[in-house]
């Protein structure tokens, strides 16, 4: 949390998927709903999010991920995040995810997998869950 209290939350887009319409959908419904939110923009490399994580001083990372590679770039930005003494950082996936890949992800440290069509109230609600 930042010093007014707020959750901090990066929402990021690794890899090189270019559809961004869900994560700035997040992003702006995570704003409104009080969090403080940073976006990362397209195209980031797990290294890239795990270190803008880590700069950003964040309680939770949410990775938007609509390109397939939820699996792999998931397991690079938890291993870049634990390789950066961000470990306590909660990784969130959202996107086109399998329900057999949701077992894998929670297995290798994800919080939590929301796919399309979650609501940005069950999002928030996840949040506060876990950072309280």
């Amino acid at each position: 949390m930042n010093e007014e209290g707020k959750i901090r939350v990066l929402v990021a887009k690794p890899g090189l998927d270019g559809h961004e319409r869900g994560a700035w959908v997040v992003a702006y419904g995570l704003r409104d709903a009080g969090f403080e939110v940073v976006y990362t923009g397209l195209r980031q490399t797990p290294m890239e999010v795990a270190t803008a994580a880590i700069q950003e001083d964040v309680n939770v990372v949410g990775l938007s991920i609509l390109s397939g590679a939820h699996l792999s770039l998931s397991r690079a930005v938890i291993e870049n995040l634990k390789a950066q003494g961000g470990e306590d950082i909660i990784v969130m996936v959202g996107g086109v995810v399998s329900d057999d890949d949701i077992p894998k992800l929670k297995e290798m440290g994800v919080s939590e997998v929301f796919t399309s069509g979650s609501s940005i109230q069950s999002i928030a609600e996840f949040i506060h869950s876990v950072t309280s």
